[in-house]
């Protein structure tokens, strides 16, 4: 349940300490043992979902390890009971499914609710170190944005570009002679957490995208099973949900997020970034989590999500519109059945006198642009003649000019491109390993990423270009949506 609260009144606050889960959460006796337990198993390793049975052992694992210190009488219920009932609609602390193509065996993840109730109380720990200048500066840099965003004034525009040329020249000749301003240790400390606390705000962020577009959903399959009026209508209101969700500000921020995270460039510039700042010796001091290397990766998968949950609304569509135009089909033969019957009923009941004349007995109805379904095959005479044993001498080698494109080959290309970094497109791979079978090979490695969806992307948004020369020297230009190749990653224990 969504309460907004504008200003803050008894009602209102009430009604959150009772309905929603977060609250719940912190109310409850138990707390501590549920929040430490989510936020080792999710939270910290940045891991989207768990399968019943992993999390399952975990739980057990960790119960094990309470008792051991406070007595063998704390938690006393089993870890699947504990499982359950934070799964409940009263709790609403983890969120049972089953995903698709993931068998019967039941998967966990847990809601925006909770990572709110979680990142609450993680920051009423002390902290060390507390940034304020970084703060300071992301709100001018915010404020310059906007500013400079509205304004449609090109003389104050062009005012404001030579007076950032002007201080960037100013800055190039400083450098040149030497005089260059480097950050202190606590300048560098100060804006990594900055960059820590929001690289991992954006992971829960992506949990509260992904439920908006999961209610979407089931409120739409929900519309589905109870509707009953025609289907321009239900197409009407649901599409109308869709884009109201996808045109809010939350679904235009998302998109924009996405296509600018999708970009390749932008993700090695990323991993270069992280991995320099991660090294430096600054920062040995806070301990930073390594994970953080990674944390692009993380949102890229956060972010597929909520893209196959739109999916999953395209779908559910296309299947309630199968679905009517089976009934309807069905509801004709029906009617064609009845009149049938009702003809065979009366046939002996001729009337006396000719109460109606046609001049045939099917209107003969010619439409120039009319292309019929099917079309029934014209049947080929087939006439036996005797063979005799040919004299002439044909050349026999184009039998043996196939095209054989070996996949393994191919598979085995990318791998070694994802040796030394963490993602590849089919690009570089191409330049790497030029293609020797043209667009037979090309296919091919479309083929590959097709197979393999966890560790491979297909973005349609995007194109790129590739030039080949075919057998006869003659040049050849393709042009297919952008693949890019991911690195396979073990499962952390």
């Amino acid at each position: 349940m969504t309460l907004s609260v504008g200003a803050p009144n008894h009602t209102t606050l009430d009604e959150l300490r009772r309905s929603h889960p977060a609250w719940r959460l912190l109310r409850a006796d138990h707390a501590p043992f549920v929040i430490g337990f989510l936020f080792a198993s999710f939270v910290a390793p940045n891991v989207r979902t768990l399968a019943r049975d992993e999390l399952h052992r975990s739980l057990e694992e960790y119960i094990e390890r309470l008792r051991e210190r406070h007595g063998p009488q704390v938690f006393p219920r089993r870890a699947s009971e504990y499982l359950d009932e934070w799964a409940r609609d009263d709790h609403g602390w983890l969120r049972k499914y089953y995903p698709e193509g993931g068998g019967d065996e039941p998967h966990f993840d847990i809601t925006p609710a909770t990572e709110k109730a979680i990142e609450w109380v993680m920051s009423l720990r002390r902290r060390r170190f507390v940034g304020t200048e970084s703060r300071l500066l992301t709100i001018f840099d915010l404020l310059r944005q906007i500013v400079d965003g509205i304004e449609a004034d090109p003389d104050v525009r062009l005012a404001e570009l030579e007076k950032r040329r002007a201080q960037l020249d100013a800055e190039i000749e400083r450098v040149r002679r030497g005089d260059i301003d480097v950050m202190d240790s606590t300048q560098v400390r100060d804006r990594f957490l900055q960059f820590s606390s929001t690289a991992r705000a954006l992971l829960a962020d992506f949990r509260e995208v992904e439920q908006n577009f999961r209610e979407l959903d089931r409120a739409v399959r929900e519309r589905i099973a109870t509707w009953e009026g025609g289907k321009g209508e239900l197409l009407e209101e649901i599409f109308g949900r869709r884009d109201a969700i996808r045109d809010s500000d939350q679904g235009r921020s998302f998109h924009a997020f996405w296509d600018l995270l999708m970009a390749p460039s932008r993700q090695e510039e990323l991993t270069t970034l992280l991995e320099k700042v991660l090294s430096l010796d600054a920062l040995k001091e806070l301990s930073p989590d390594q994970g953080l290397r990674r944390i692009h990766y993380d949102w890229l998968a956060a972010g597929e999500v909520a893209q196959r949950m739109v999916a999953r609304l395209s779908q559910q569509l296309r299947r309630y519109l199968d679905d009517r135009a089976w009934l309807e089909n069905r509801r004709i033969m029906q009617i064609l059945r009845s009149v049938e019957q009702h003809a065979l009923a009366v046939r002996d009941e001729q009337p006396p006198d000719v109460f109606m004349e046609i001049d045939d007995d099917a209107p003969a109805v010619a439409l120039p642009l009319d292309r019929p379904l099917f079309k029934v095959p014209r049947k080929h005479k087939v006439t036996a003649h005797e063979v005799f044993s040919g004299e002439e001498n044909v050349d026999a080698t184009s039998l043996y000019d196939q095209v054989y494109v070996d996949k393994a080959k191919l598979a085995a290309h990318v791998r070694r491109a994802l040796q030394s970094r963490d993602q590849v497109t089919l690009t570089e791979v191409v330049e790497s390993h030029p293609l020797e079978l043209g667009l037979a090979e090309l296919v091919a490695y479309f083929g590959i990423a097709a197979d393999d969806p966890a560790h491979a992307v297909i973005d349609e948004s995007r194109s790129e270009r590739i030039e080949w020369l075919d057998v006869e020297g003659r040049t050849r230009v393709a042009t297919f949506p952008t693949v890019l190749f991911l690195r396979h990653r073990r499962k952390s224990a």
